[in-house]
């Protein structure tokens, strides 16, 4: 593996997408209510995107320094554990993405809402340093919370509640209460994915010590726990529909309810060892529910 390849696995592309549902899902809902701003949807993307790189290069070191990353483990090799990066170039890759987050969030920031309201501009600040220290603690450093089986709620706070509510706020100054409900429906499908990657590494991850849910509660319920993440998500979405109803386009992101069930059925019946591919499939389905549920919204308004 050259260093190139090498840093394009660290980054991990896929899991973009994924990263970017949830601020297309917050632009969305701008443009339904009528206030969405380009610049600041940008912005948001690339924010978001750099922490999700920040993120991956950090669980990529840390779960080298923490035995994660065992000869054992079924994912796709890593970069530090491969030997063709070394630890101390992803520390510095951590500190340049740190980096570069911050000095997009802040822009984003100026941009949004400029110095006006010194609170706003403060409490989004700080929010998005607290982004940036979850992302490089969920595996790295001492005491990584993902290592408590604390990321499940991590991933449902930050690609959802504040990824769409957060990214709406930024392009409209206010929230709406209902939009918890799509939110929380993208947060629930982030889950989802990570939910797949803790079922595939159970083995592992009860040799380092790493104590995901499905680590805690084992493959049979961990696949319970998922097929409730997946149906909670989708009720969410419904219920949002229902009270918002102006059209039955409205209804539109049911096109991406059978590849939902198809990631279930397979998370069932495959041995863990082939469950990367639906690592993807889960994230390509969550964006294509975000698309499909914001060209309804985008329909109705016409």
């Amino acid at each position: 593996m050259s260093k190139t390849s090498a840093w394009i696995k660290a980054i991990r592309l896929r899991t973009l997408p994924l990263a970017v549902s949830s601020i297309s899902m917050g632009g969305f809902l701008a443009a339904f209510y009528g206030a969405f701003r380009l610049d600041v949807f940008l912005l948001c993307i690339c924010t978001t995107i750099l922490l999700q790189m920040l993120s991956n290069i950090a669980n990529d070191y840390g779960d080298f320094k923490n035995g994660a990353d065992l000869t054992g483990r079924i994912g796709p090799v890593r970069a530090v554990q491969s030997g063709v990066i070394s630890p101390e170039s992803m520390k510095n890759a951590m500190v340049l993405f740190t980096l570069l987050a911050f000095i997009s969030g802040v822009y984003l920031l100026y941009i949004s809402k400029g110095l006006e309201s010194l609170n706003v501009f403060g409490l989004f600040l700080g929010m998005g340093i607290v982004a940036i220290i979850a992302s490089i603690k969920y595996t790295a450093g001492n005491n990584p919370y993902g290592y408590a089986g604390l990321g499940d709620i991590s991933v449902l706070i930050f690609f959802g509640w504040i990824g769409v509510i957060g990214s709406f706020y930024l392009q409209t100054g206010y929230i709406k209460p209902s939009l918890l409900l799509p939110a929380t429906s993208c947060g629930l499908f982030a889950t989802g994915v990570l939910n797949i990657n803790n079922i595939r590494d159970i083995a592992s991850d009860t040799e380092a010590g790493k104590r995901t849910i499905p680590m805690r509660i084992g493959r049979k319920y961990a696949i319970y726990y998922h097929i409730f993440l997946l149906t909670i998500g989708i009720s969410c979405a419904i219920f949002y529909t229902i009270i918002t109803y102006k059209s039955v386009e409205q209804f539109l992101f049911l096109v991406s309810v059978p590849f939902f069930i198809s990631n279930i059925v397979k998370v069932v019946k495959l041995d863990s060892k082939y469950l990367n591919p639906y690592l993807k499939q889960m994230a390509l389905t969550t964006l294509l529910f975000v698309v499909s549920f914001g060209i309804g919204l985008l329909l109705s308004n016409r």
